[in-house]
């Protein structure tokens, strides 16, 4: 009697732990997504679309553009995470980056772009392929990010950027870019764009957006975001993607965690 009884225990015991392995595998696997819409300031009714999209989008607002700082505080006040959007070579204007620049005057430069732009929690680059190759440069700009208490996004204008590698140096909370969703201005690219974003998100954990303001692709945005959550998809804030990425390259930029360098 007894030995039957222990038997019976440890069958169902087996059972659970079979239920349980069985549960976790069935688990669904997180897929993080998180979005930014560069290039902001130039027109408010525009701009403000952006704002009403359906979650933690980041705004990157220009600092040279009519309307940064009246923009910035409303997005501050929509309780968005803002991010300074700065020119870099091939850009061109008065806060523009470029290679033959000294140290004294890019860091004015920044110092007057910030200025330009209140509230902002981080950085990333406005074109920038010639500039995020400069490693001098872009480990000065990596330590004076560090400073502020300001992280960085590498939009990865190009395959040369070495920015997210001095980021990841020093340790400067950083994160970089997966999807460019609007290279291509129609409704169909854009929405191919971010069907590969969610993708990637399922296939890596999590994936970076960046796209623009244009009548297209906030037309998609305000279409398929809501769809998300159905999708199996949870839309983040930027700084906790930086989290939940934790400073770490995803195969596309490097190998191992570790950011490619040139």
């Amino acid at each position: 009697m007894r030995c039957g009884l222990i038997f019976t225990l440890l069958c169902c015991l087996a059972g659970a732990a079979q239920g349980a392995s069985a549960s976790a595998l069935a688990a669904p696997h997180k897929a993080y997504l998180t979005l930014i819409i560069d290039d902001l300031g130039q027109n408010l009714p525009r701009d403000r679309r952006v704002l009403a999209l359906p979650g933690p989008v980041t705004t990157a607002i220009m600092p040279d553009t009519p309307h940064a700082a009246e923009f910035a505080r409303e997005a501050h006040q929509a309780g968005k995470t803002i991010i300074l959007h700065m020119p870099m070579d091939p850009a061109t204007g008065p806060f523009a980056w470029h290679p033959e620049l000294p140290v004294e005057e890019l860091g004015k430069r920044l110092d007057a772009a910030f200025k330009a732009v209140p509230y902002t929690a981080g950085i990333n680059n406005h074109m920038g392929s010639r500039m995020t190759a400069e490693p001098a440069a872009m480990a000065w700009l990596m330590d004076e990010l560090q400073r502020r208490h300001k992280f960085f996004l590498d939009s990865r204008t190009s395959a040369k950027t070495v920015a997210a590698a001095e980021a990841q140096k020093i340790g400067l909370a950083s994160v970089s870019r997966d999807v460019f969703l609007d290279d291509e201005r129609t409704e169909a690219a854009i929405t191919t764009q971010l069907q590969t974003a969610i993708k990637l998100a399922h296939r890596q954990g999590s994936a970076v957006m960046i796209g623009h303001p244009y009548p297209q692709t906030l037309a998609v945005l305000e279409r398929e975001l809501p769809k998300l959550k159905a999708q199996g998809i949870e839309w983040i804030d930027i700084k906790l993607m930086i989290s939940v990425r934790g400073n770490q390259a995803m195969a596309g930029h490097g190998k191992d965690g570790v950011y490619r360098y040139r």
